[in-house]
């Protein structure tokens, strides 16, 4: 991701969707539309119907077997991932039947210098797609929705904020949940005291290093309640290490 100069290049990500309005708002707000603006990162949505060749401009049909809905046809998808697609570019799938999408896949495709997401819609993409395309599908959790643009645009900002310079402090990623692979911590501000509800005495102390063992302390024991899945996983790590 370095030019010939030896600047780091700005990660481009493109959107292939029937609805690109969906994915115009969120990023002409708060963070996603100042680090555009910076020019951290870049970000092009498209219709696919744009790369269909029929006066109708139809991008789906009925499966071939068979079945309820509509699939989307491969034409229009390969002619606007071949237009967009450089040596560089990783292209993916957004589909509840892809691998789950977490933290570390979001640290992973910061790092990329272009990504190219396909939105999908109605009952599915013609496999033809998935099998000579794709690089890899992804989802980011086991329900179906609408239409994929809502799932891209998910993962576009969990990408996005893990890019140096996006958050203003790039430590504050990594003391988010999932970042050491605990839930975080619990957070208290201003006042001390709200209708009788006290801020825990350790965080007035000044004491930065009992601080950390706390928060450190009420990481782990909120992982093992509420997500004791991940709680086991890097128990397990512990224990192999």
């Amino acid at each position: 991701m370095v030019n010939t100069m030896g600047a780091m290049k700005p990660l481009h990500i493109d959107l292939l969707t029937l609805f690109p309005g969906i994915c115009v708002g969120p990023m002409t707000q708060s963070m996603m539309k100042r680090a555009r603006e910076r020019g951290l990162f870049t970000f092009g949505a498209h219709d696919i119907r744009d790369w269909t060749t029929d006066k109708h401009r139809l991008t789906d049909d009925a499966p071939f077997g068979g079945g309820e809905g509509m699939v989307m046809k491969p034409e229009p998808i390969f002619a606007a991932v071949e237009q967009l697609r450089r040596v560089e570019s990783r292209v993916l799938l957004m589909s509840p039947g892809g691998k789950s999408f977490n933290q570390q896949k979001a640290a992973e495709l910061s790092g990329e210098e272009h990504l190219i997401l396909i939105c999908g819609h109605y009952e599915g993409i013609d496999q033809r797609v998935i099998d000579h395309l794709v690089d890899e599908e992804i989802s980011i959790g086991d329900y179906v929705l609408t239409n994929g643009a809502l799932a891209a645009l998910v993962v576009v900002d969990a990408v996005a904020r893990l890019i140096p310079g996006v958050l203003g402090n790039d430590q504050s990623a990594a003391q988010d949940s999932f970042g050491n692979g605990l839930l975080e911590y619990p957070q208290y501000t201003r006042p001390a005291e709200f209708r009788g509800w006290k801020v825990p005495e350790i965080l007035l102390s000044g004491n930065h290093a009992a601080i950390a063992a706390w928060r450190n302390e009420r990481s782990v024991e909120k992982t093992r309640k509420i997500r004791p899945d991940l709680f086991d996983r890097l128990r397990g790590k512990d224990a192999k290490g």
